[in-house]
């Protein structure tokens, strides 16, 4: 039996979770629902005083980005998102953080992907 991957973005858990069961139902082989992103660390949890705190980079500030180094710091900052200054266009995979990966029966690929673009799903 020959099989295929599907990696497909969704904007919240609960849409791919949907998603996840009726690929289950498909005879999924195999399913994984991951957040994603771009920068390293968990983010920060408390608030920093710009002026007399430590403050790591001008991602961590503004993003909440918890860098894990200088370098790291550097190339956060200059996200077009880390200014304000704008939104960094206009990706079709912005805000979706939520990534399923799933591995079908070649047979159901394409069920499953029809599945994945009605529940508002990219792959």
């Amino acid at each position: 039996m020959a099989e295929k991957n599907i990696l497909a973005y969704f904007k919240s858990p609960e849409e791919a979770q949907s998603v996840q069961a009726k690929l289950e139902a498909l005879r999924a082989v195999a399913i994984r629902i991951d957040r994603f992103n771009r920068y390293p660390g968990e983010g920060t949890d408390h608030v920093q005083h710009p002026i007399t705190g430590d403050v790591g980079s001008l991602a961590d500030m503004t993003m909440g980005a918890n860098v894990s180094s200088r370098s790291a710091g550097i190339l956060a900052a200059a996200d077009p998102s880390a200014s304000g200054m704008s939104d960094g266009g206009q990706d079709e995979l912005a805000g979706r953080d939520i990534l399923l990966t799933a591995v079908m029966p070649e047979e159901v690929h394409h069920q499953a992907l029809q599945v994945i673009e009605q529940a508002g799903g990219i792959y």
